[in-house]
């Protein structure tokens, strides 16, 4: 069948099955037995479709809500006006999780294009020959994929609501009417948001949900798969799926996340874990029911139980032990029993195997500047005796790195010493302890963001030196997290500096001669733009590849991306099957953030499709790689021009004097620290005054998605290609597009970005006085970068290629476009209303947040 009669296919089931359904359900919310919800429901579909109306009218937000108002409920007084708007936030809010879960429910109809980025495209391909089926083995074997979850702000949706959505998923697939009403009843009754700002071990807690709920099925089920139908070694030490955790070890910027919390999150993680495997047992138990069994059944449970329930508080790492009982029933029942249900211990050997007595490894992160002055203290501690005297701050960094002494001591930090330098000391200690309890790969990563020279590397490990650790039995991994665009540049050598450190060098051959470097893709957006983002970040790896190759490095290249292509995020997949054979591509590596979490990884089939794509990303791009992803350097000169001339637009940008007020005043950047959905300050050094260089990437593009103008995602990119236009090297563009993957998905994500866009939301500020000239200036960007790419790609609309996926954000722009306008209403309101009403302003504003960020899915 072909790829376009698919496609029809596909536009066809979603516009018969997704749309006519949310019509269907959709008018289920009217007849529930809440406070004014059928007036809210009867009204709602009238607001919308005048704010549709009126945003075409290029109307401001203040003459929406006013005309609004004076048409359709008259006479009503201020503060009823803002509980109907807040009555439509919370519909509204129910809808989106209504039609997120009727997306979902519809996943193996709409959401996969064909068999190719699956475990069933590999197993075609390995049904070609027994040659190909033995070479995709060994690629396996030496293959990894590491998810790691991260604690970003932006995951709105509460555990209650994602166990609804999943139960309602379940009742949409099968069509139960019933279930599905009381369902959206439970819906129209539970919290969306919380009212306290939760810790970090609440965020730990709330993120658990996707291991236990869908991580721990859909991970287990492939590695089965892959063993069933691949030569794979289960008892080779190498994981084909690997989960990594960040709420409560990333404590960069995060003053709440201490020591402590690092040890209850890691003791969390092992008992939900037990928890699970307490759930498998329980199915064992009820069916092998057999002699020669019960002593061993009865030992398993007391561990399960103990440890699920019961915890102690200094556990042992209990894998070995959980293997070896399971491997003594399944030999009973193999040699006594003719193997009866011996595919339901297998199972739970697998996920044991999968994810020992922790679940997920636990990252440490924390910025070099902290980092250096803990290094700084230490040195001077006269029981260390590390030999460094004053002048060692005014060292070259040459002389510093032969200055590092990496002796051996054990320093305990005085209780009454900074904290943070107490934090990072007791942390350097715990994660010790935490491999004690829960095993080697519960806490074996250490990530030094912001990193600029390779003496941030070793003069961390020498803290671990300090703390009581061994050279012998370092069982950790630093990683160094390269973010800004001249930190990237500097990589290569700052790497290089290591590998020919004799002390570094022989650690790395204790870690199997496996390098983990972190690339930031939220940062580099912020700094240079998006196409010098992502230039730089590809330089970088092909760098730094080379680099690896050199000194027989086996280099594992770890992606901080972000929801939203202008973090990274966007068609992830197509990255990685695009990288040419100049970027080592055995290990993927990514971090999994905000509502990605929720809308790739919220139910066992889309986490199964999501991984099952990386995985074939990276197997195939290795066996088969297509010569055009290798970049000639015509090719690498072309897009090195567009990414300068991108980045001098977007540093005139960044450089207004404008640039930061309009944020300020127009989005609800300063609104986002009130959001009670994170432990984490929306900037750095949250006391002092706002700087653009202190503001978190996630703020900054969270903010310009609420503005509806997404400028991380675009900005610079038409003034690029037509820079390349006007030199006469538009056919050389045209070529690149439709030959280079890395190239076509990085412009196809940034039309996902601008397909997301509607400069008809803020058309009003076109008449404002002051900032009239800069909202001018980004519309122009806009309306120009829309042309190129139209013209570049021979479409007639953005996402053309994809239908499905833009009649799919076409719908859920039109869900909450109330919502802007509301939020944009409520930011005007602030400046010019009574104290009594501000709080109520701000609030209103807030609420808004959440559906839009939630309807976005990778908004953030």
């Amino acid at each position: 069948m072909s790829s376009t009669l698919k496609l029809s296919q596909r536009e066809t089931t979603f516009n018969h099955e997704v749309v006519t359904r949310f019509e269907l359900y959709n008018s289920l919310f009217q007849t529930l037995p809440f406070y004014q919800v059928k007036d809210t429901g009867i009204l709602l579909p009238f607001f919308s479709s005048h704010c549709e109306k009126e945003t075409a009218a290029f109307s401001s937000p203040t003459e929406i809500i006013e005309s609004f108002f004076e048409k359709y409920v008259p006479g009503i007084d201020q503060r009823e006006q803002i509980n109907r708007m807040f009555r439509f936030i919370q519909y509204i809010e129910r809808q989106v999780v209504l039609f997120d879960a009727i997306e979902d429910s519809l996943f193996n109809k709409i959401g996969k294009t064909d068999d190719s980025g699956s475990l069933q495209g590999l197993l075609q391909l390995a049904g070609q020959s027994d040659k190909v089926r033995e070479e995709l083995s060994k690629q396996l074997n030496k293959f990894s994929l590491r998810l790691v979850l991260t604690a970003h702000p932006t995951q709105f949706y509460p555990g209650t609501v994602l166990g609804i959505m999943t139960d309602l998923i379940d009742a949409l697939k099968h069509n139960d009417l019933n279930n599905i009403d009381v369902l959206l009843q439970q819906l129209g009754k539970t919290p969306f948001f919380n009212k306290t700002s939760p810790t970090p071990v609440d965020e730990a807690s709330s993120l658990a949900w996707f291991l236990e709920n869908t991580f721990y099925h859909s991970a287990a089920g492939i590695q089965a798969r892959f063993e069933e139908e691949f030569d794979i070694n289960p008892t080779n030490s190498h994981q084909i799926l690997e989960m990594g955790f960040w709420p409560g070890g990333d404590r960069d910027g995060n003053p709440n996340v201490t020591t402590e919390t690092t040890a209850s999150v890691a003791s969390l993680l092992r008992q939900i874990l037990f928890r699970c495997y307490y759930r498998d047992f329980r199915v064992l138990k009820r069916r092998i029911t057999f002699r020669g069994v019960e002593k061993t059944i009865s030992q398993l449970e007391k561990l399960l139980y103990q440890n699920a329930f019961n915890p102690e508080e200094n556990p042992k790492d209990l894998q070995s032990e959980l293997l070896s009982l399971l491997d003594s029933i399944r030999h009973t029942l193999v040699t006594e029993h003719y193997a009866l249900f011996v595919d339901i211990v297998d199972g739970m050997i697998q996920k044991i195997r999968l994810f020992g007595c922790y679940f997920a490894t636990l990252d440490i992160r924390q910025d070099s500047r902290i980092l250096r002055n803990v290094f700084k203290y230490c040195s001077q501690q006269p029981q260390i005796r590390s030999g460094l005297d004053e002048h060692y701050e005014s060292l070259s960094e040459e002389d510093k790195l032969k200055a590092i002494p990496l002796n051996e001591a054990d320093f305990h930090c005085p209780d009454d010493e900074a904290d943070m330098t107490k934090d990072t000391l007791n942390t350097i200690r715990l994660m010790q302890q935490v491999q004690q309890s829960n095993g080697e790969k519960a806490c074996e990563r250490f990530i030094i963001s912001n990193c600029q020279r390779a003496s941030d590397i070793l003069q961390l490990m020498n803290l671990f030196l300090w703390s009581g650790w061994k050279k012998e039995s370092l069982t950790v991994d630093f990683i160094p997290l390269f973010e800004m665009v001249n930190d990237l540049a500097n990589a290569s050598a700052v790497m290089e500096s290591l590998y020919v450190h004799p002390v570094y060098k022989e650690h790395l051959k204790l870690r199997g001669n496996r390098q983990t470097i972190m690339l930031g893709f939220s940062d580099s957006t912020k700094d240079g733009g998006y196409l010098m983002a992502n230039w730089s970040i590809y330089k970088a790896k092909v760098e730094l590849t080379a680099l690896a190759r050199k000194y027989n490095i086996d280099l594992a290249f770890f992606d901080g991306r972000g929801g939203p292509p202008a973090r990274g995020g966007g068609k992830t997949h197509r990255f990685y099957a695009s990288m040419g054979s100049e970027i080592a591509n055995d290990h993927i590596q990514l971090t999994i953030q905000g509502q990605t979490v929720s809308s790739q990884y919220g139910s066992v089939d889309t986490a199964t499709f999501n991984m099952e794509q990386l995985i074939n990303a990276g197997i195939v791009s290795a066996l088969k790689p297509n010569e055009n992803d290798l970049l000639g350097e015509e090719s690498k000169n072309l897009i090195s021009e567009m990414a300068n001339e991108s980045y001098r637009l977007f540093m005139d940008l960044r450089q207004h004097p404008l640039f930061v007020e309009y944020l300020e005043k127009f989005s609800p950047l300063k609104l986002l620290s009130k959001i009670n959905i994170s432990s984490r300050p929306t900037k750095r050094n949250s006391d002092a005054a706002l700087k653009l260089e202190d503001l978190r990437a996630i703020s900054f593009v969270t903010s310009w998605s609420q503005l509806k103008q997404n400028i991380p995602g675009f900005y610079g990119v038409g003034t690029a290609l037509k820079k390349m236009k006007d030199e006469g090297k538009w056919e050389q563009v045209k070529s690149l597009y439709y030959t280079s993957g890395f190239f076509n998905t990085m412009l196809d994500n940034c039309m996902m970005s601008m397909s997301k866009s509607d400069f008809r939301v803020t058309a009003y500020m076109e008449k404002d006085q002051k900032f009239s000239q800069f909202w001018k200036t980004l519309k122009a960007e806009y309306d120009l970068t829309k042309a190129m790419l139209l013209e570049l790609t021979g479409s007639e609309v953005l996402m053309q290629e994809y239908p499905v996926e833009r009649r799919s954000i076409a719908i859920r722009e039109r869900i909450v476009l109330p919502l802007v306008t509301i939020q944009h209403y409520a930011l005007r309101c602030l400046d010019d209303c009574d104290d009594d009403l501000k709080d109520v302003y701000k609030k209103l504003a807030i609420r808004t947040i959440y559906g839009i960020v939630n309807a976005g899915r990778n908004l953030a």
